[in-house]
């Protein structure tokens, strides 16, 4: 994302209306591995390693609602597994 502005401190991830647009987003911070899917709400899923989500062991996975305070809320709880 070199150039754009992250919403967080820690991960690379676009600002709120990236998602409200409907995009999925997945990245990872050396071996933590996250990915942001798009619905109803926002999905955050993360694990370890360099596998993609699909063939990955998910260790987190979380729903939040898909407005500017979900995706705050997210930011928080992602940023927190990062911290343990």
């Amino acid at each position: 994302m070199s150039g754009k502005t992250s919403v967080s401190e820690i991960f690379e991830i676009p600002a709120y209306y990236y998602f409200a647009s409907g995009n999925d987003y997945s990245g990872s911070r050396g071996d933590f591995s996250y990915k942001i899917k798009n619905g109803s709400s926002l999905k955050c899923l993360t694990w370890h390693g360099k596998l993609c989500s699909m063939k990955a062991v998910i260790e987190n996975e979380k729903d939040f609602e898909k407005t500017p305070e979900g995706f705050a809320e997210m930011i928080k709880w992602l940023e927190s597994l990062i911290n343990n």
